[in-house]
């Protein structure tokens, strides 16, 4: 135990260095972009004056490295500025746009477990059969295929050719004016299960499908590569040769003795794609209208809105060091060799 808290500590200062150190190359690369953003602030038909007043005001008249100190205190204690674009607290901003962000991100990572790890334990007990290479082929395409080409092939077919599926957005403006969501936790999936909005749910569960299965291609791929890899060296070990000779069913021995061994390299691989999802994935969400961090911080890139660049640059940081904080402990409390 004293191994394990040496290093759950060890860990955690090098989560606070990597963090300081993102926020300080973002912050420093965003204040030497050619751009004035005194003059964003107060507006393009501003006179020198009150561009001068703005940058006196926004503290830009100052050395890098002082506004960097002043940045950092007022992050430090809540203050993450405000957007030049909406003008409203960069905090109050991402609070309010993460949930749609999460909750693309976790359906995607449902789908891409519920079809990947399944199609990798298959694919493994038939190898080199069919079955295997049409798997293998299905995994390289999920991983080369960019999500966004993969996000306009599905409204192309689904909601162009086929009109099944709404091709952006969370919810029907009808929907959402007739049968609005009562929001709890910002899910729209769950707040309407939780309040019985059967009408909303279903069309939430509509706009979701496609940006989720967009978003989950890449892991789906990746599950499957990961699991058919595992898979065949664990079908390999004696025990199994054992449990088939007590007549056990070969699905209760594929998913329940030899999926338990090989799945965790799997999970592992799978957080860290879940961390690249929530943050890495703004493509998906600007394909789709979809009104998460990924929107948010396209529009900020376009408005030049550095306040809001920075934050999403350390929130992004903050949910890839929390998963890989998270997937290192568990790797730690399982195999004591990982802390020594």
């Amino acid at each position: 135990m004293p191994n394990l808290s040496r290093y759950i500590l060890k860990r955690l200062i090098q989560a606070v260095i990597i963090l300081v150190g993102i926020s300080a190359i973002t912050f420093f690369l965003a204040r030497v972009a050619p751009s004035d953003p005194a003059a964003l602030w107060v507006g393009i038909h501003a006179r020198a004056e009150q561009i001068e007043k703005a940058r006196i005001e926004l503290g830009l008249d100052k050395p890098l490295y002082v506004q960097y100190y002043i940045y950092m205190r007022d992050l430090i204690g809540g203050d993450w500025g405000t957007s030049y674009r909406t003008r409203r607290p960069v905090i109050d901003d991402i609070l309010n746009y993460l949930p749609a962000s999460m909750e693309l991100a976790i359906t995607g990572q449902i789908i891409a477990i519920t079809i990947g790890i399944p199609l990798g334990v298959i694919a493994a007990s038939r190898k080199d059969t069919k079955t295997d290479h049409a798997s293998r082929v299905l995994a390289i395409a999920a991983l080369s295929i960019p999500v966004f080409w993969i996000g306009i092939l599905l409204q192309i077919f689904f909601s162009r050719t086929l009109g099944i599926l709404p091709i952006e957005g969370r919810l029907d403006l009808s929907v959402a004016m007739t049968h609005p969501i009562q929001e709890i936790t910002g899910f729209y999936l769950i707040d309407s299960l939780l309040t019985g909005n059967w009408i909303a749910f279903t069309d939430a569960l509509k706009h979701i499908i496609l940006p989720a299965i967009a978003l989950a291609s890449y892991s789906t791929g990746l599950s499957l590569r990961m699991t058919r890899s595992t898979m065949i060296e664990v079908l390999r070990e004696k025990y199994l040769t054992t449990a088939r000779a007590f007549g056990l069913p070969e699905n209760q021995v594929r998913f329940k003795y030899a999926l338990k061994n090989a799945i965790v390299p799997t999970l592992m691989v799978l957080g860290i794609s879940f961390s690249w999802s929530l943050t890495g994935a703004f493509l998906v969400e600007v394909i789709f209208n979809w009104p998460g961090l990924g929107t948010y911080v396209w529009r900020a890139i376009l408005a030049v809105d550095y306040p809001v660049i920075v934050g999403i640059a350390i929130v992004a940081a903050l949910i890839i060091l929390l998963t890989n904080l998270i997937l290192d402990l568990a790797q730690a409390w399982v195999d004591p060799r990982v802390r020594l």
